[in-house]
């Protein structure tokens, strides 16, 4: 009698369990629409320093949070879904990368200055004679002097958020550039010997 009863109320049990929200843990690549959880408030934050989302990390994905992934998958050419699958996921970590390195580099620069650095990140990452993956632009030997010094792990700010996004949306105040460095406190001589300078923004002259 007793194994009847829980054989009917199965059934009931897993109706019950999907009508549920779902909730999300940090390591799930695949958020979309209804989803709650840690995930969805990072996927949010992230979103809220991109100025996608315009509202509180709820840690709820409703249509304000599918809008805002949506218009980043557009500007990052991605599947426009409004679905943060593992591509957007992977992408927004990639950007929190870059923004990491505007952060160290070029807080206190101009903004227009802070949008040529992260712009020089995508123009190596479009030449071949850089890696062509972001972590390997960033890691590569005395690339950057933020890696170095570790002001690369310092949390960067919605505004060096912002600059990596106008730089990837084709605003590229340094013209085209791959390097830059102050001329005033750089150590290097190869800086100074095997590169081409072409103007400065702020304290950084930029170069090819």
């Amino acid at each position: 009698m007793m194994n009847k009863k829980i054989i009917l109320l199965l059934p009931v049990f897993f109706v019950f369990m999907t009508l549920l929200p779902k909730e999300l843990k940090a390591n799930e690549l695949l958020l979309k629409k209804e989803d709650r959880g840690e995930a969805v408030v990072e996927l949010q934050e992230k979103l809220i320093a991109l100025e996608y989302l315009h509202s509180n990390a709820t840690g709820y994905y409703g249509e304000l949070t599918e809008a805002a992934v949506r218009q980043m998958q557009q500007e990052f050419n991605l599947l426009a879904d409004g679905v943060a699958g593992p591509q957007t996921i992977h992408q927004l970590k990639e950007v929190e990368k870059i923004a990491r390195i505007v952060h160290g580099e070029a807080r206190g620069e101009p903004y227009k200055g802070q949008v040529a650095v992260a712009a020089v990140v995508k123009n190596r990452l479009n030449s071949p004679d850089f890696p062509s993956s972001v972590e390997g632009v960033i890691y590569q030997t005395n690339a950057f002097t933020a890696v170095h010094d570790g002001q690369y792990n310092l949390t960067p700010t919605s505004t060096s958020y912002k600059a990596v996004r106008d730089a990837w949306n084709g605003w590229d105040p340094s013209e085209g550039a791959t390097y830059y460095y102050n001329p005033t406190i750089a150590t290097s001589e190869w800086i100074f010997n095997w590169t081409t300078p072409k103007f400065s923004i702020g304290s950084h002259l930029f170069a090819e």
